[in-house]
């Protein structure tokens, strides 16, 4: 649901950037008030972005069925919804890019080569083997990936929830995939250009993507785009502490909106709404006013209410 007020010219910019994989869920609700408060309450524009950019995941309908819920909960942006789907123009341009300042290297390593390669923090960290050419072994294989060389560069920023952060890329991730062997691009890629090329200053996301982040600070400066502020809020988790996801089987908002716009109010640490927010429309008067992002509990997961 587009905006009918135009936000003052030069105001900062926020977006929310769900994977059309499934219903809006609790999880998803969290981020969207943090990141629609937060724009909002500054005076800012705030977009919606269908990631569709793994289309094998894609569920047919579900962008809509998202957009749909999104606008019974009160939300409005302020351009019609990207779908990453039709941008890949952009990442093609981003890549080439990348390849001319020789930043990035072509890789012909499987899942199964790379599987006793050390983890961090959930993620397989990139030996490097195919960092100097692509060895004889592997030259037969038609597929390629496409990797972001990091060097030995050191990553810091300030989150404005998680306080200052710091990542060693090649110790703690390796390089990594910006265009993955089935010719798809990366997320860690698309999302760089996307908020540079809309125009995003405010990220504020769920902290599942926390550690993303230094890779995309680091494509943003060889790419010489602007760094957005980040904000990483708690993501919510089962009984079991599995992150509430689509493909976990996290239930679908199709209760009462203004319940569930109230619950991720609380579960992002904020004042309750008065008692007569009775309407989404209340709530958003109020949540406009009163956000606070001190008070975001400076946590990476908790428990979603029951």
């Amino acid at each position: 649901m587009s905006s009918t007020t135009a936000p003052p010219a030069g105001a900062p910019c926020g977006r929310f950037a769900p994977s059309p994989t499934g219903p809006l869920h609790f999880g998803s609700l969290v981020a969207a008030v943090a990141s629609h408060a937060d724009a909002r309450a500054a005076r800012g524009r705030w977009l919606v972005r269908i990631e569709d950019v793994d289309e094998p995941r894609t569920v047919p309908g579900a962008a809509d069925d998202i957009l749909a819920s999104l606008a019974r909960h009160g939300f409005t942006w302020d351009a019609p919804p990207l779908r990453q789907s039709a941008a890949t123009a952009r990442y093609a341009a981003a890549l080439d890019r990348l390849r001319a300042a020789g930043l990035a290297y072509p890789c012909a390593c499987t899942r199964r080569e790379l599987a006793d390669a050390p983890m961090v923090h959930g993620e397989r960290v990139y030996p490097g083997h195919c960092r100097g050419g692509i060895a004889a072994a592997r030259a037969a294989r038609l597929q390629r990936s496409w990797r972001v060389a990091v060097g030995e560069v050191t990553v810091q920023f300030v989150d404005r929830v998680q306080g200052p952060q710091s990542q060693v890329l090649r110790d703690e991730v390796g390089d990594f995939v910006v265009l993955r062997a089935d010719g798809l691009y990366a997320y860690q890629l698309a999302v760089v250009v996307d908020d540079a090329a809309d125009g995003v200053s405010a990220v504020v996301r769920g902290a599942d993507l926390l550690a993303s982040t230094a890779r995309q600070i680091l494509l943003q400066r060889l790419l010489a785009l602007p760094t957005p502020t980040y904000l990483h809020v708690p993501v919510a988790v089962d009984r079991n502490g599995r992150k509430l996801s689509k493909q976990q089987g996290a239930r679908a908002l199709d209760g009462d909106p203004v319940a569930a716009l109230r619950a991720a109010w609380r579960f992002l640490g904020q004042d309750a709404p008065p008692g007569d927010c009775t309407s989404v429309g209340a709530f958003w008067s109020h949540a406009v006013r009163a956000w606070t992002p001190e008070s975001v509990p400076r946590a990476l997961a908790q428990p979603a209410p029951p």
